[in-house]
């Protein structure tokens, strides 16, 4: 990233504010207004210096260290949750803790991120040190180039020059919003470039609204014996003993390859109940064209056709060849709603 110094977005802070609203929204849109228009500047110095740490990252076959002390820490916190949350092995190291032991946490073949606006935090010196001794590869997010820290990085992302939202200039507000939002972009573009998919999100994510939006098929159908299935030569004796056996008010019938060729719901049963039922096969009773869905499906999208059918059961396949069944109660006892 350039020094920023030629690119100049000016805070817009000259848009009318209500006056029917108090002092406190005003302030809050003035605040507002100086971080987007920071971050405007910060996307337009983007340049080779990011490309070169997203390089970096993807390099790396340990973990991804990130450090900051204050505000620039728990920014830090952040940026490693994301990251790790992306796919991207990482964690925090407290500056200070790093000083007295905590620097055996950071492996040869480690990367780290290190966050300091002024880029003269004391507590980071000995994480630097240890960084330039054994050669680990060194991204800094500060605002001086010319500071100590960023004197020392390989990869420097410097901050744009915006003052600070607050109007003492001295409580961490643009440049704390500036970190973050660099450390979002560095997880995004390292997860694009490795092509994490919503299904590594959804194993990162097991719990929560995520998991469950995230969650397959296959991981709540029944599948082998539970599979309630019947030749298309069988009688419907058979079929009757299978279905109530299986529980799921419905039999797949199969062809002799094996592919499923129909389905009987106990709703076909009863509507052939006649004295010559038991004496017909399972290939003249069956519904041919059965509503069926594949095993890598969300488990939300089995719920819709369910609910769009009226129907409790889904055929699960594989090309035409059965291999699961799932019930609307599956679904929903796994939170999907």
């Amino acid at each position: 990233m350039n020094s920023m110094s030629d690119v100049v977005v000016p805070a817009d802070t000259s848009a009318p504010v209500s006056r029917s609203r108090g002092a406190g929204c005003a302030s809050a849109e003035r605040v507002l207004r100086l971080e987007a228009s920071a971050l405007v500047m910060l996307a337009a110095g983007l340049d080779d210096t990011f490309e070169r740490a997203v390089e970096c990252l993807d390099g790396i076959t340990g973990r991804v260290i990130v450090t900051g002390m204050g505000k620039s820490g728990h920014v830090a916190r952040k940026i490693a949750a994301t990251l790790a949350s992306t796919g991207c092995p990482a964690f925090f190291v407290h500056p200070a803790e790093a000083s007295h032991g905590d620097l055996g946490m950071i492996a040869r073949n480690d990367a780290v991120i290190a966050l300091s606006n002024s880029g003269e935090t004391v507590e980071l010196a000995d994480i630097v040190a240890y960084t330039r001794r054994f050669a680990i590869p060194l991204i800094g997010i500060t605002s001086k180039a010319g500071s100590a820290l960023g004197e020392q990085t390989d990869v420097l992302l410097q901050l744009p020059a915006a003052g600070e939202a607050c109007p003492l200039g001295l409580a961490p507000t643009t440049s704390t919003t500036l970190m973050m939002a660099l450390g979002d972009a560095l997880a995004i573009a390292l997860l694009e470039r490795r092509g994490f998919s919503s299904a590594d999100f959804r194993d990162l994510h097991p719990g929560g609204q995520l998991g469950r939006a995230l969650l397959k098929v296959s991981d709540v159908m029944h599948h082998g014996t539970d599979l309630p299935l019947a030749p298309a030569a069988a009688r419907l004796s058979d079929v009757i003993l299978e279905m109530s056996a299986k529980r799921f008010g419905c039999v797949g019938v199969i062809d002799d390859q094996g592919r499923l060729a129909g389905v009987i719901t106990d709703g076909d049963l009863r509507r052939h109940m006649t004295p010559e039922m038991f004496t017909q096969t399972a290939g003249a009773v069956m519904s041919r064209h059965p509503k069926t869905i594949r095993g890598n499906a969300l488990a939300v999208e089995a719920l819709g056709q369910m609910n769009a059918h009226k129907i409790t059961s889904l055929f699960v396949t594989d090309g035409e060849h059965p291999i699961g069944i799932v019930h609307v109660h599956d679904v929903l006892r796994s939170g999907v709603a």
